[in-house]
């Protein structure tokens, strides 16, 4: 197995495939490559958990999935493409490639499982996704993720590699709703982090995961999504855990949103990536394209880009036209 991107989530999914299958992790710092083949460690992104003695490194994305079986790209949804490109002309002939990014590519507005069909039109394209918070994982705490394919075999397989006695893993088909509630549930985050960055309770905070819930489902089963999938881990399980975890980047963009510091001042401070502040426009364009209506994930796009502070966002939801909460219901 190739993972590509030594992140945090990255390597952790390495770290458990490497358990089970020769697994090669590429990095682009010659630093990490040389810690992790050296010392078994990541400490820029893990700290001093150790990593399997089998798990090795590499700078070459050549050597590292030339002779893949399964390519895992663990790279952000704005770097994903420049790097799934150069990689492609080595990717063996239908490889499953399986992408752990939770966003939509700006610009294009295509999912990673779209970006992965376009430059790699035969190969299988999948997601693992799901409330998988890496420090948690790797520490060994019980929890659970979804791998979606639309081949069940290749899920069936997967799945197997992907599992540990602590690390529950799910198949499921709907490739296009785990994606859509993956990318959905991180710019909700950033609006549920501003209300805890404003001092409100956990009342407000129920009622953004809730009716934030309710947002990316829309936009999935528009998109061509199940709506089961986000009643599940993909779904309302990575919204809870993003929405409420200390741990979460995008939740603590928004609680520093809320406490008025300003969004480049925050991005600046912060050594890894919070995919809802770059994915949260081409979401809200997405969801204009189909025409599903997103009121929170549009005033989070107001406060990010548009120069409204955190402090408005609320009075703008507030005092929006009363509506029935079940579609039809009080209808005329």
């Amino acid at each position: 197995m190739a993972v590509i991107g030594a992140g945090s989530w990255g390597t952790v999914v390495a770290s458990i495939a490497a358990v089970k299958t020769p697994t090669v992790l590429w990095a682009r710092r010659p630093e990490t490559t040389e810690e992790i083949n050296r010392h078994h460690r990541n400490s820029a992104y893990l700290g001093d958990h150790e990593l399997p003695p089998s798990l090795r490194a590499t700078q070459s994305l050549e050597e590292a999935v030339s002779d893949a079986e399964v390519v895992v790209m663990g790279v952000p949804s704005h770097g994903f493409r420049a790097v799934l490109a150069q990689a492609a002309p080595v990717v063996p002939p239908g490889v499953p490639v399986i992408s752990l990014a939770k966003g939509v590519e700006q610009g294009s507005l295509k999912r990673m499982s779209e970006v992965i069909s376009e430059l790699l039109p035969g190969n299988p394209a999948g997601v693992l996704t799901g409330p998988n918070l890496a420090n948690e994982i790797l520490a060994g705490y019980p929890a659970a993720s979804v791998v979606a394919l639309q081949d069940a075999g290749l899920c069936a397989n997967l799945q197997a590699v992907f599992a540990t006695d602590a690390f529950r893993v799910y198949t499921n088909p709907d490739v296009i709703g785990c994606e859509v509630a993956g990318a959905l549930k991180n710019v909700m985050a950033i609006a549920s982090g501003m209300a805890d960055g404003m001092g409100f309770g956990d009342n407000t905070r129920a009622a953004l995961i809730t009716r934030g819930l309710a947002e990316l489902t829309r936009l999935g089963v528009a998109l061509g999504g199940h709506p089961f999938t986000f009643s599940g881990l993909a779904g309302m399980g990575d919204l809870v855990a993003t929405c409420i975890s200390r741990h979460s980047r995008n939740r603590y963009v928004g609680e520093q949103l809320g406490r008025g510091r300003s969004i480049s001042e925050i991005v600046t401070d912060m050594k890894m990536v919070a995919e809802g502040v770059k994915t949260s426009r081409a979401v809200v364009d997405l969801a204009a394209r189909h025409g599903v209506e997103m009121p929170i994930a549009e005033q989070v796009v107001a406060v990010l880009y548009d120069g409204k502070k955190a402090t408005e966002i609320i009075t703008a939801l507030m005092q929006r036209e009363a509506k029935p909460e079940l579609p039809g219901f009080g209808s005329t």
